[in-house]
This record gives C-alpha cells, structure tokens and sequence, in this order.
C-alpha cells in the first residue's frame, strides 16, 4: 500500500496506493468538508489545480444530507463526481471544538448538533458505520482531541481511551468490509496519535496504536493553538515511533513553510483550510509571499497573481482584475482567489517531491522557506 522509494534525510519521497488510485507523496489533501470545496469549485476544478486526494468530514455529513443519503446515491465519489481517493475525517474534532455541551464516556460521546440542537450519540462504532456509508477511501479513527492546554493527567487518560477506541473501530471497519452492500469493501483505516504536547504520552500512544497494524497513521491534536515550536517538538518525538513502512499523516497543518517543515521531519500527508479561507479574504499565497488583494496599489497591476506560477488564474487573469473581483462583491474572485492557493499547495508538495528525488530539498528549503511566510 505505501512503498518508500526514497529519502533525503528524514524527508521521504513514497507512493501510496488506494483502491481509488496512487497518492505521490508527500502530498495536500484538498478540504471539501461538506463535499464541496468552499468556494464554488467542482471535482473537475480539483483536478485542474493537481488535487490527488479529497478530504470530507464525518460529521458534517452525517447531519447535512444525511449519510444514508449519500450511501444511497452511491457514495462520496458518485455524489460529488471526484473519482480519485476520497479520506473522511471521523467527526471526533468537530464534535470536541462546535458541541458546547458534550458527555464524554467510554462508550463515546452525547452531544446536541451545532445546526439545530438535536441530541446525537457519536463513539468509535458509529464514526464508522457513517464513514462506511459515505464510502471513502480512507476513514479516520474516532478519537478525542482535547482541548489545549490539557491536563497531563488528563491527556493521558484521553490518550488510552483513544486507543481503546481505535480498537473497537478496527473491528467494526472489519466487519462492514466483509458486509456484501458495502459502498466500499476495501476502506482502509488511519489511527490517530494523541496526547496533547506531553512527548512521553505520545510517544507512549504511537508504540500502542502502531502495534495494530493499520493502514496509515496520523499525529492529531496539534496545530491547536500551541506554539509552532511545540508542534515541530512533538512531530519529531513521534516520528521515529511511525511505522517506516506506512503513511503519515499530520492532521490540520498548515502554512507552506509548517509543512516543508513537517516534510522535512519526516511527514508525508497533509490537509488544511487555510489556503481557501484565506483565498476568500483575498490572500493569495505567491513564490514570493502573501499576496493581500484588497491593497489599492494592485488596482491598475497588470501582472498575474504570481509569475511563476502556472495555474489557471495566473496564466489567464491579473491582480487587476482580481482585485476588482473582490471590490466589487463578485464571487468569481473567491473561486479564482481558491483555485489559485489550492494549486499553489498541490504544487509545492510536487516540488517537494521532485527535490527529494534529486536530493536537493534541503537547499530548497533554505531558498524558499524566507520567502513564504512574508507579506508582499
């Protein structure tokens, strides 16, 4: 399923093969949270901006339209048209970040929905059996991500119910498999590290859940708030603890030079919201920085958004008229705005790619990484 095919010190250059198709990796997984990419971009846009993998969420769905729905019109590929791997996150983050009122047990978790107030039951079986329905590539372990800054007493005890939990969702992902209306028999699982930022509880989770030979693993619960040094901390406390052999993931993260970074400590999937929510606040991420399109002095600029950049938007449209866009209240230039920053992301994974294979990626890093996190 994931074959390492080189490395660059703790850089990995791998492919990662799915029942949905092959993920060169390391990649960015695009977030179309409620199936759709916030935005107006369609699974046909996707691939135009060099998306290999779609993420959707478990929680949303099951509430909006309902994961039986989706089940019933043939899954999340059939429904939105992505015929490339699909990965849903399990619903454990959002049920701990938008449930205000939340009952945390050991069989799982009540909550009342963040839309209307109805009580929902949530735990390790459940996550599954909606994960199923919606038949992605890839489901998530149903976990709990406390909140930071935890307890350690606390993060330990989250940390082995988490592990428990991963069990429980290992069994019954092996039993819909084996159901003969599954929307897909081969749905693969990912465990989740937790543990907040105590380095020998993570350390302690990642032995434990790595140990259950899964499909892929994921570092959760970072990205939360904690400064970016703890989260660089915690990575590489955890990594020589992954399975060499298998996929990892970092969940929620983040800007181009957070996951050069985390490329560089040895991670090799990645998925966040920020390049199209920023997209929709006129930020534009460019090889040169930020770009921020409301500034009047790109009123009259007839240069793309970004020349180096050969996307769509930048080989068709200038900062002019993206600027205009957004003045004047148009929705084109959010979609413009989001198809820009999605390729610039899928196209910085590529570049990574291409470096590690050449061996060059720490110089690359030490170009780029000045350049990235600066405001134009």
């Amino acid at each position: 399923m994931f074959t390492l095919l080189t490395t660059e010190k703790k850089a990995r250059r791998g492919r990662f093969e799915t029942p949905h198709g092959v993920v060169e990796t390391p990649a960015f997984m695009n977030v179309a949270t409620v199936a759709a990419i916030k935005g107006g971009l369609s699974a046909e846009d996707l691939s135009a901006v060099g998306c290999q993998v779609m993420l959707s969420n478990t929680y949303h769905l099951h509430l909006r339209p309902g994961d039986e729905t989706v089940r019933a019109l043939g899954g999340l590929r059939a429904f939105t048209g992505w015929q490339g791997p699909v990965l849903t996150d399990s619903g454990g983050f959002q049920v701990f970040s938008l449930a205000k009122l939340r009952d945390i047990r050991e069989e799982g978790v009540s909550f009342r929905s963040h839309i209307d107030g109805r009580p929902i039951f949530m735990g390790p079986e459940e996550s599954m059996r909606i994960q199923s329905n919606l038949g992605s590539t890839i489901a998530m372990a149903f976990d709990e991500c406390v909140e930071n800054p935890a307890t350690y007493d606390y993060a330990a005890q989250s940390a082995e119910r988490t592990v428990r939990w991963l069990t429980r969702c290992k069994e019954e992902l092996r039993r819909l498999n084996a159901d003969p209306q599954t929307v897909n028999p081969r749905q693969m699982l990912f465990g989740i590290n937790q543990g907040s930022t105590f380095a020998d509880i993570r350390v302690r989770n990642m032995r434990q859940i790595a140990a259950l030979e899964l499909d892929g693993y994921a570092i959760g619960g970072l990205a939360v708030g904690e400064p970016t040094e703890e989260m660089y901390r915690i990575i590489e406390a955890v990594e020589p603890y992954m399975p060499a052999d298998k996929i990892r993931y970092l969940m929620g993260v983040g800007t181009p030079a957070n996951i050069l970074e985390a490329v560089r400590k040895g991670v090799d999937l990645f998925d966040c919201v920020m390049p199209s929510r920023n997209a929709r606040h006129g930020h534009l991420f460019t090889s040169q920085g930020v770009l921020n399109l409301h500034n009047a002095k790109y009123a009259r600029d007839p240069a793309p958004p970004d020349d180096k950049c050969d996307c769509p938007v930048c080989r068709r449209h200038t900062r002019a008229y993206l600027r205009h866009l957004f003045a004047a209240g148009e929705l084109l230039g959010m979609r413009l705005a989001v198809m820009h920053n999605l390729y610039f992301y899928n196209h910085l994974l590529a570049e990574a790619r291409a470096h590690i294979e050449a061996g060059t990626f720490e110089a690359y890093c030490e170009r780029v990484l000045p350049l990235y996190g600066r405001r134009i």
